[in-house]
């Protein structure tokens, strides 16, 4: 797991879960390669791991991402990181994870919004700042009141990635009982959403990497104004 992933995991359960005691949580994905947000939780958690095969941090092995061997209900608080780009059809795990959560549930996810080709079994998505929106509406659209509380796309530290997070209520009747906001407490993301506003927070036509990589075509050609001449004066 990559270095920003933990870092989001950690500033979402600060901000989500601080005075809630015994919460159950539940990990869609959550084999430790690297590392597990299972650290950030808190310590009193009853948190139990799902993953399609055995090893570190799976507690429980699925046959289907679609189909969770979990009651309705049960969980106050649904994570998952590094995992829907692996999954075909992540709109349908989207929907186990809410229907899976209490009524004041929290979902978190964190994606990938960039960055290399990596099956694990396989790599099909990356998500854009209008994607958690997307997913709200497509929660509604299958009965579920859900609410998008916040998106955002975190920059890059020192792997590649930037990561698209998104923290989402079951029922936007509790909205009122997370009034506290990540992004808020951090100014190293883009294009962040939050519950209520249409508009965006540190807007960006451009991701991180074409940013970067017109910085350093830009320092390019300030260095060619300044080899030019003498370049020239040689020949």
């Amino acid at each position: 797991m990559h270095d920003t992933a933990l870092e989001n995991s950690k500033y979402f359960f600060e901000t989500y879960t601080p005075g809630r005691s015994n919460l159950k949580i539940i990990e869609i994905g959550s084999q430790n390669v690297n590392g597990t947000i299972r650290v950030n939780a808190p310590a009193d958690s009853e948190y139990i791991g799902l993953d399609f095969v055995e090893g570190r941090g799976v507690d429980v092995v699925i046959d289907d991402p679609y189909v969770l061997p979990v009651e309705d209900e049960f969980a106050d608080v649904v994570v998952s990181s590094s995992c829907f780009e692996h999954s075909e059809f992540f709109w349908l795990s989207f929907n186990e994870a809410l229907r899976i959560l209490k009524s004041d549930g929290l979902l978190y996810i964190n994606v990938p919004s960039n960055g290399g080709f990596h099956r694990y079994p396989v790599d099909c998505w990356r998500f854009y700042p209008d994607s958690g929106i997307a997913l709200q509406n497509w929660a509604r659209r299958c009965g579920y009141n859900a609410a998008l509380l916040e998106s955002f796309i975190t920059l890059r530290k020192k792997d590649q990635w930037n990561d698209f997070v998104a923290v989402y209520v079951k029922n936007e009747a509790y909205v009122p009982n997370y009034p506290e906001r990540i992004h808020l407490r951090r100014d190293d993301y883009l294009n962040a959403r939050t519950y209520g506003s249409n508009s965006f927070t540190n807007p960006s036509d451009l991701t991180e990497d074409q940013i970067i990589a017109i910085r350093r075509l830009e320092r390019l050609g300030e260095i060619s104004k300044i080899a030019s001449p003498q370049i020239s004066s040689r020949y």
